[in-house]
């Protein structure tokens, strides 16, 4: 069998190219492996013999035709990751071959194209945030909020608490007391108020202390509620000397006052609703701001890009202001464990934004609170679903949903054997055992209101 990484050369012409290495087999230049690790035949794996390319494309061919698409009804499965429309221009842009990697551009002088489209998502961050400076992004929301984190504690050395909401996004309050693990920080977590889902701003208060150097807020939260208290403890962490740092979906800003003019000190997020799909739970590109504080920019992990202009100020000029990893002989020293950044994901979300501007962003959130509110009036009329589970709340594009007399599990199989996917099931993290009964919905832009009647009807059959 042909081998596919070896040129099909024939003998004498590789008889040659051995003789200018000088050596007389091609086994030669594996010479410092031990002879124990090499083959002596054709490793059995997969179907029991090494398949050519064309056998490998119709092996897996015939195992992906057996997916089912879900776009009708699109998945109403929520937990931070959501379906969203992406518009046919993002592909188109990112899939050009100037931009196709996700590496990293080092020499600024034949990367401008790059360099600026990073500018240009600095920017549309910042805007979108309210905040000064926004990094060349992350990797993702969660370890966007450990460095923010992390970044925190370095500007407050001598504090060693972590104050963070139970309303923060399990899996990212996860990666934070990983991250802290051995660090000697203490994670202390808030409670949220049973009733209405919010941060319980009472416990937040009696939680903080002079030793609290940073407070992590989730804004809209886990649950879909709005923290309408946001403002109060920012404002409470500053008192007492903390930082203050809020996680928010980027999509929902198009209707709710961004956290920077809110008063958050650092602000976190998740790319993955501008344009990036849900890509079976990756990759994206975490969002990471600050205000223009000296202490904190010094501080912050990741990279920059700058522009300025030539001597005669006719030309802007695109480069790397700041890039702080630590293979640049900083090592222990280094701000980050970050390598490099998402440049493809976020070069996605700046177009994104930009087929959108500054309205289309806003109509997109006006659309998914319409569609929640829909949601909520219709799910609400349905017998042994209790909706919404807490009262008096702003719920925007997800909200949990309790089944009583019926175990959560046996619903939604039921509902899957219909083509409906909703969840996450909230049993499923520790700190929610109250909620056990109880999964996420989530509804967006792409929903459309026979989507909302379909599950509606479906849960009604299934409830009965």
């Amino acid at each position: 069998m042909p081998h596919p990484w070896i040129p099909n050369s024939v003998p004498n012409v590789k008889n040659e190219m051995l003789r200018e290495l000088g050596i007389t087999d091609v086994s030669e230049l594996f010479s410092d492996v031990p002879k124990e690790l090499i083959l002596k035949e054709p490793p059995k794996v997969g179907l029991g013999k090494p398949l050519t390319e064309y056998e490998v494309r119709r092996f897996f061919e015939g195992i992906i035709s057996k997916n089912k698409v879900l776009q009708n009804p699109p998945l109403f499965i929520g937990g931070g990751v959501c379906y969203h429309y992406i518009p046919a221009a993002v592909k188109a842009v990112i899939t050009r071959s100037e931009f196709y990697t996700a590496y990293t551009p080092y020499q600024a002088e034949i990367a401008q194209g790059l360099l600026q489209a990073i500018f240009e998502y600095q920017s549309l961050m910042a805007e979108l945030y309210g905040v000064d400076v926004v990094n060349a992004s992350m990797y993702n929301g969660s370890t966007a909020a450990a460095e923010a984190v992390r970044m925190a504690v370095r500007v407050k050395r001598n504090r060693r608490k972590i104050l963070v909401s139970k309303t923060v996004h399990p899996e990212i309050r996860e990666v934070i007391k990983t991250w802290s693990f051995g660090s000697g920080l203490k994670v202390v977590e808030v409670e949220y108020d049973r009733r209405t889902g919010k941060t319980d701003i009472n416990d937040f208060q009696a939680k903080l202390d002079d030793e609290v150097a940073v407070t992590l807020l989730q804004y809209v939260n886990f649950f879909g509620v709005l923290e309408t208290d946001l403002k109060d403890m920012i404002e409470l962490s500053h008192k007492y000397g903390a930082i203050a740092v809020v996680y928010s979906n980027p999509i929902v800003l198009g209707v709710l006052k961004p956290p920077g003019e809110l008063g958050a000190d650092i602000i976190v997020g998740d790319a993955q609703p501008l344009g990036l799909g849900l890509n079976y739970g990756g990759p994206s590109a975490g969002i990471l701001g600050t205000k223009f504080d000296r202490e904190l920019l010094r501080q912050l992990p990741g990279r920059l890009i700058g522009a300025t202009v030539t001597e005669d100020y006719r030309e802007l000029g695109f480069t790397m202001i700041l890039q702080t990893r630590e293979q640049h002989i900083r090592r222990e020293r280094a701000t980050s464990n970050i390598t490099t950044n998402s440049n493809l994901e976020a070069l996605a979300a700046a177009v994104y934004l930009s087929l959108l501007g500054a309205e289309g962003i806003k109509k997109i959130g006006e659309a998914i609170l319409g569609r929640t509110n829909y949601a909520l009036k219709k799910l609400g009329n349905i017998k042994n679903l209790r909706v919404p589970v807490f009262d008096g709340s702003i719920y925007i594009m997800e909200f949990p949903v309790k089944v009583e007399r019926r175990g959560i599990e046996d619903v939604n199989k039921e509902l899957i054997s219909r083509h409906i996917h909703i969840g996450p099931l909230l049993r499923r993290f520790r700190d929610y055992a109250e909620l056990r009964d109880c999964s996420l919905v989530c509804f967006t832009e792409a929903h459309t209101r026979s989507d909302i009647d379909l599950l509606a009807s479906a849960l009604e059959e299934v409830l009965r």
